[in-house]
């Protein structure tokens, strides 16, 4: 039996899931786990939730009101929740971000997948073993914090964070000294530092639909062979992918992270084993 029967006395109800965002219509999350749910042979929906800022309090009651299983949390709301839930994960903790949330009996738990969802992703298909690695961040924000933290976990020789407010970035690695290698930059230093690389990330949003010509950084500086990844997923190609892969890099980009990041999600809520594949084809079809 299953987590979700096991909560509704054997006889389920149609699971209530959702995502929380402000914008929301973008997002691919409901057809990806609508997939989901019908490829586990499972009853229930999973419905967008346009949360504006200020109503953010109020939403996290009415997941409670209304009987949602779990719902997914997206930007900007990934820190400013962690005020209104009941309890959060160790690493959602440490990372100060949660982009899943799970309603156990009326008690909301937060959970941060988005860095195991995005190692698991980098690992299996561009860069198996990052040991020893040196690694490039480009952003500081929620996503960056939880891609950083997993990361740190791999025994990297160093991991390097950029950002527009040099400031923040340094402060995120003084918060981390303890886990590893890791030091701050402003955004204005990146290409200085692309020839000591071996892989780099983007986690900005610069890049992304609806301004996909544009670039977190000069493409000039990029060492040919190097990983390049990129958490956007629409578009599949960004123009820093395209450019990377001119220059011989190892290209990656953000559709394996989505998908992880909204398996482990499935798996809280569930108890079950997600169908990862059947998900990967939902997202993919969604962006055709």
């Amino acid at each position: 039996m299953n987590v979700v029967e096991k909560e509704r006395g054997g006889n389920p109800l149609p699971l209530l899931l959702g995502v929380m965002g402000d914008p929301i219509i973008q997002s691919k999350s409901p057809a990806m786990h609508m997939a989901a749910l019908e490829a586990a042979g499972i009853e229930g929906s999973y419905v967008p939730l346009h949360v504006k800022e200020e109503r953010l309090q109020q939403a996290v009651q009415g997941i409670r009101a209304l009987g949602f299983r779990g719902v997914n949390v997206t930007v900007p709301h990934k820190v400013e929740i962690i005020k209104y839930l009941d309890e959060i994960d160790e690493g959602a903790r440490a990372i100060g971000a949660v982009n899943t949330i799970l309603n156990d009996g009326g008690v909301l738990k937060g959970y941060n997948t988005d860095g195991i969802g995005y190692i698991r992703s980098l690992k299996e298909e561009a860069a198996p073993d990052l040991t020893g690695k040196r690694v490039l961040v480009l952003g500081s924000g929620g996503a960056a914090r939880g891609i950083v933290y997993a990361l740190l976990q791999e025994a990297p020789a160093r991991v390097i964070v950029a950002n527009r407010t040099a400031e923040k970035a340094r402060d995120l690695a003084r918060e981390w000294s303890h886990l590893g290698h890791l030091q701050g930059c402003g955004m204005e230093e990146a290409g200085n530092l692309l020839p000591e690389v071996d892989i780099l990330i983007n986690t900005t949003s610069v890049g992304m639909y609806p301004h996909p010509g544009h670039m977190p950084l000069d493409a000039a500086g990029l060492p040919s062979g190097i990983v390049v990844s990129d958490l956007i997923y629409n578009p599949l190609r960004t123009e820093l992918l395209i450019q990377a892969e001119r220059k011989g890099c190892t290209v990656h980009n953000g559709i394996g992270m989505f998908v992880y990041q909204g398996s482990y999600a499935f798996e809280y809520w569930t108890g079950m084993p997600a169908p990862v594949e059947a998900m990967r084809a939902a997202v993919l079809s969604s962006l055709a």
